[in-house]
């Protein structure tokens, strides 16, 4: 066993004691300069050629490397990745599209447009953008509920009988109508969450996405890997379902495929098991040789390239029923508006998606931007994104951001800049103008198989619920409701839900901070917490009281119930039973039951106990001269005799005061990062409450700021004065030793009483003072109302 040995480094610093106030005087303390609303308008409106030109690349970032593109470095590479992440863009267009309910072009279009902008708008230069799972099912949520298959139903294919034109009494799903109707939806709520996000950038709102924190995220994005994956599942079985959406739709949507299990297209599920299997097990040979293999496999282009091979030349659909894409035009649909009249019922869930992708994506760009040595602009990434959103939207796209896999793809393929992305945008335009026709008989289950198969990464986040709940359980907890919520209540409510949540516990913990009584080191101006340590001592006649949370109006009280119990007494209790006791003593004496002696006020009746704890302040010879009463012509002479009350010890009264066992009490400010105006009020009363039984009260460790705050508050008055703050809690105990060796520091125990022999007798303090520095705002209404 090693022996415990002192380090031998030390230092020894010799300064001043400093209260804030003498702190600030020695050191010329700046008054900060407040300009008005006005100054500060008129000064970022002022235009120069510097900040033009900063205004500029701050608008368009292309500008800031495109000029310093090395040609010969960088293009090979970032050909290269574009045209290995371009070909994945397009897989995951036409697979994604699956989750919008609309057609798989119009995933390519989401897939194209979005890198244009983004190309010149973006700061992240290694994000891949286009289509996210968990975006493009909250999107297709929404279209399935506005145009729900029912919506849209026909009388079935007409019949001659007898030379009569009869109606099949089936209804059928007018397909045409239907996929025009979606598309209009899931293009209006693009350019309605690109409204989002071009909004929060230019007013600098981006911080709201900070309120979703790695948990939640997580959570949410687990949950929505399971809504994508029975959403795929219906299409890996080839089994019709209805459209569900909202509060427990995985369990209706489950519910339609068990009941409809017995019509599985076994081609269709065969072919969709087999890419699951072939697409995961090629990617972990990818994960686990990336090092060796200079670019990652292609498998999902390999996979689909096979599909279609086997599926053409079997005839699948014709022979076996096989769900194909059927039908993938060449070109592009024109531009069209956004349809208004929608805005107001899908105004919620584009909110909710609009930050959900820049979330996601900025938390992907943040994590290249640290590897690669260059700084995000997340306001920038809003306004790119929203833009990139609303033009992709006018062209009949979805909701772009992006996805780590294919991010992942083009850094590791050697991407520098967002080059890469506008070659990958070039394969997506081959597809769409020329390839595209060619994968019509290409089967729904394998593109279902290529979307499940990517969701690994986002399952594999179950495996951080035993770390967090190792390493913080509040965080398991938000991970866990949060999932749990989104799975049951639906992606939007869900996430509403995890974040309150989320919220809730912040609001707990700073509403129940810790607090704790801090002991001195030894020798030294270290102050620990005293449960914490054995060899920490406090000091005697001292309390020192640390609150390691702000203080605010929510957890005021709580900061009070904390500081009784360190101090050990309640000073309202205790002004209140010293009151009590002083006034039975007054009447003791006004009616000639306690006289005054050389040893104090003694019983002239027997009242059961010796007044030992009295001793008069008078010299005895005054005393006796002072205790006869002299009455001359007729009227009584007023005779004033003060005495000092030890209240430690038994009184003449049947009156328990608690007993107060400190001079001075200290509290540690150093982590309270600010005070609102009810904490401000209270702190101050119960300062005032310690202040009237003899016990002074210093602040210690409070920042500018915080000192600040409080005088924007009105916190000091003639008795809570800027005194009473010390720049350390160190600097606080020296003068309170300083003070009590200079014999400046009052006993608390000692008590005054004066002995007036007339009717009218003084109180120490009056029932108004008694209420007003008792209670706080709150109880004082009550009482105004009670009244």
């Amino acid at each position: 066993m090693m022996a415990s040995h002192r380090p031998a480094n030390r230092y020894c610093v010799s300064r001043p004691v400093y209260s804030k106030r003498a702190f600030d005087e020695d050191n010329d303390r700046q008054i900060p300069e407040s300009r008005s609303f006005r100054e500060k308008l008129s000064a970022s409106s002022k235009c120069s050629s510097s900040r033009a030109k900063q205004v500029l690349k701050g608008l368009f970032p292309i500008l800031d490397w495109l000029l310093q593109y090395p040609t010969k470095q960088w293009l090979p590479s970032d050909v290269i990745s574009g045209v290995s992440t371009g070909l994945v863009c397009c897989l995951q267009g036409l697979a994604y599209a699956l989750l919008v309910s609309v057609g798989p072009v119009y995933g390519l279009y989401a897939a194209f447009f979005p890198i244009l902008t983004y190309f010149f708008l973006g700061t992240s230069r290694h994000l891949s953008v286009g289509p996210f799972p968990v975006t493009c099912l909250m999107v297709g949520s929404v279209v399935l509920t506005l145009a729900p298959d029912e919506e849209f139903m026909r009388p079935g294919n007409e019949s001659m009988v007898n030379g009569t034109l009869l109606e099949s009494e089936s209804l059928e799903v007018d397909i045409s109508a239907r996929e025009a109707q979606r598309i209009v939806v899931a293009s209006t709520m693009t350019v309605l969450i690109g409204l989002f996000q071009l909004g929060m950038g230019v007013f600098h709102v981006g911080f709201l996405v900070r309120y979703l924190s790695d948990p939640l995220v997580g959570g949410f994005t687990t949950a929505a890997a399971v809504h994508v994956l029975i959403s795929q599942l219906k299409m890996v079985l080839s089994v019709p379902t209805h459209s569900h959406n909202g509060f427990f739709s995985l369990a209706y949507v489950l519910s339609d495929v068990f009941r409809n299990i017995k019509q599985t297209n076994m081609a269709d599920l065969v072919a969709g098991l087999l890419t699951i299997v072939t697409v995961m097990a090629v990617k972990e040979i990818n994960a686990k040789f990336q090092h060796k293999i200079p670019v990652p496999i292609p498998i999902e282009v390999i996979v689909t390239v096979v599909a279609t091979g086997i599926s053409y030349a079997v005839d699948l659909n014709s022979r076996y029923g096989a769900s194909i894409v059927h039908s993938i035009p060449r070109g592009f649909v024109p531009a069209q508006f956004p349809n208004i009249e929608l805005f107001g019922e899908i105004v919620g869930s584009s909110f909710s998606t609009a930050v959900v992708g820049y979330a996601v994506s900025v938390s992907v760009a943040k994590v290249y931007a640290a590897k690669h040595d260059y700084k995000i602009d997340g306001n920038q990434e809003l306004i790119a994104f929203g833009i990139s959103n609303i033009f992709c939207g006018c062209f009949s796209g979805f909701v772009a951001t992006t996805a780590l896999s294919r991010t992942a793809i083009q850094e590791s393929t050697g991407g520098k800049t967002q080059v890469a992305g506008l070659i990958s945008a070039l394969m997506v335009l081959i597809v769409i103008v020329a390839v595209g026709p060619l994968l019509q008989p290409l089967q729904k289950s394998v593109l279902a198989g290529i979307v499940i198969a990517n969701l690994k990464g986002m399952f594999m986040q179950i495996c951080d619920v035993p770390i967090l709940w190792r390493q913080n359980r509040t965080d398991c907890f938000i991970w866990v409701f949060t999932c749990i919520s989104c799975i049951v209540l639906g992606l939007d409510v869900g996430l509403l839900t995890g974040v309150v949540f989320e919220l809730g516990t912040v609001v707990v913990r700073s509403q129940f901070p810790t607090c704790s009584t801090l002991g001195n080191v030894p020798g030294t101006d270290i102050y620990r917490n005293i449960k914490d340590y054995k060899n920490i001592n406090e000091i005697p006649g001292i309390k020192i009281f640390k609150c390691n949370s702000p203080i605010y109006f929510a957890n005021i009280d709580y900061f009070k119930e904390q500081l009784r119990a360190t101090v050990g007494f309640d000073a309202v209790r205790v002004f209140k039973k010293r009151n009590k006791a002083l006034k039975k003593i007054h009447k003791l004496i006004k009616k000639g039951k306690l006289k005054i002696t050389e040893n104090g006020l003694v019983p002239v009746a027997p009242l059961g106990v010796d007044n030992e704890a009295f001793e008069s302040e008078q010299d005895p010879e005054q005393v006796e001269g002072r205790a006869q009463q002299e009455v001359e012509d007729g009227s009584r002479r007023e005779i004033e005799v003060e005495v000092q009350v030890d209240w430690t010890s038994s009184l003449p009264v049947n009156v328990t005061v608690p007993k107060v066992n400190i001079h001075s009490l200290v509290m540690d400010f150093s982590a309270v990062s600010f005070l609102d105006m009810m904490s401000a009020k209270s702190l101050r009363l119960v300062i005032k409450e310690f202040i009237r039984i003899g016990v002074s009260v210093y602040i210690a460790g409070c920042d500018d700021d915080t000192v600040r705050r409080m005088e924007a508050l009105c916190f000091f008055d003639d008795v809570v004065t800027r005194d009473l703050l010390f720049l350390t809690v160190h600097d606080a105990i020296l003068f309170i030793k300083l003070e009590a060796s200079n014999g400046n520091i009052s006993d608390p125990m000692v008590d005054k009483i004066s002995q007036m022999q007339d009717d009218k007798e003084p109180l120490p303090f009056t029932e108004d003072e008694d209420r007003i520095e008792t209670y706080d705002n709150q109880h004082l209404a009550i009482h105004g109302l009670s009244n």
